[in-house]
């Protein structure tokens, strides 16, 4: 599918990010929305199609089973795959970094291949945000999939968020602690998608 608010011809552009939309969750927890962020953001996509996935297995239970998406962590320092990324981190850091106090360095990336793969649900809480409020703003760019959060403690309806073609959320205060979040499976037919995901230093 055509990202229909690019003109042809113009390369990757990003929207303001004062025109974010913070939702209030509970214990501290929130989430800033901003749909379409990046603009002409199909570029992005097929060129992060080509990059050096990774297909993981992990042990669950008393077996290993292959990771239900591809993955590729990109370290503090280590060149990201197009510029357009490059500028949304410059962008995400000038307007985040007085609140959160510091920079988003990493970037992590998933590819949902299709339908089946999916992430289950968990928290950010490798490293500091176990204990420490955070950020992690994820920039999603392909066909649209469901983003799902819900409170750890529960009693509180699940919250949607169908995210794709260069839409951002990002998440914040105690959310990696408080809440949860998953991508789930479908059975409908969907396109890939890939989500970018920045990250302060030793957030994970």
């Amino acid at each position: 599918m055509l990202d229909l608010m690019t003109p042809a011809g113009s390369g990757p552009a990003l929207e303001p990010l004062a025109g974010a939309t913070r939702h209030r969750l509970t214990a501290g927890a929130w989430v800033d929305l901003l749909p379409g962020w990046l603009h002409g953001s199909d570029a992005v996509f097929e060129t992060l199609l080509g990059i050096d996935w990774r297909a993981e297995r992990r042990k669950m239970y008393d077996g290993v089973v292959d990771v239900p998406r591809l993955l590729r962590w990109f370290g503090a320092g280590e060149p990201l795959p197009h510029p357009a990324l490059v500028e949304a981190r410059s962008a995400l850091n000038a307007h985040y970094a007085p609140e959160l106090g510091e920079e988003f360095v990493t970037a992590g990336m998933c590819l949902y291949r299709d339908g089946r793969d999916s992430v289950a649900w968990h928290g950010d809480t490798i490293g500091r945000s176990a204990s420490e409020d955070t950020m992690v703003a994820i920039v999603s760019v392909g066909s649209p999939r469901n983003l799902l959060l819900r409170p750890r403690a529960g009693g509180r309806e699940t919250l949607r968020f169908p995210l794709g073609h260069g839409d951002l959320i990002v998440m914040g205060g105690s959310c990696q602690r408080t809440w949860e979040h998953a991508v789930p499976k479908t059975a409908r037919g969907v396109g890939p998608r890939i989500s970018v995901q920045f990250r302060p230093r030793g957030v994970a």
